[in-house]
């Protein structure tokens, strides 16, 4: 067990920060899942347009990185235009 203030108060924080950073993954993980499930166009279309706005408010807030969420925008956006065809 830590001993100094500072090592205390690091892992309040970092306790806070996990908690907060898995109930925003939890988020962006379903946003995704709901948009691969989806097989008509019009309902993957909207569930894409909410896990954009997901991912983009995750990045943003510094859950994950600017090019992880650019490449899963990238994935889930080829998967619609599958749908399309």
């Amino acid at each position: 067990m830590a001993h100094h203030k500072s090592a205390l108060k690091r892992i309040r924080s970092s306790r806070r920060r996990k908690l907060y950073n898995r109930a925003n993954k939890k988020q962006m993980r379903e946003a995704v899942k709901a948009v691969r499930l989806s097989t008509d166009l019009g309902v993957a279309r909207e569930a894409l347009r909410k896990a954009f706005s997901i991912l983009d408010r995750a990045t943003a807030r510094g859950v994950i990185k600017k090019n992880s969420a650019a490449n899963r925008k990238s994935s889930l956006a080829k998967h619609v235009q599958k749908l399309e065809a």
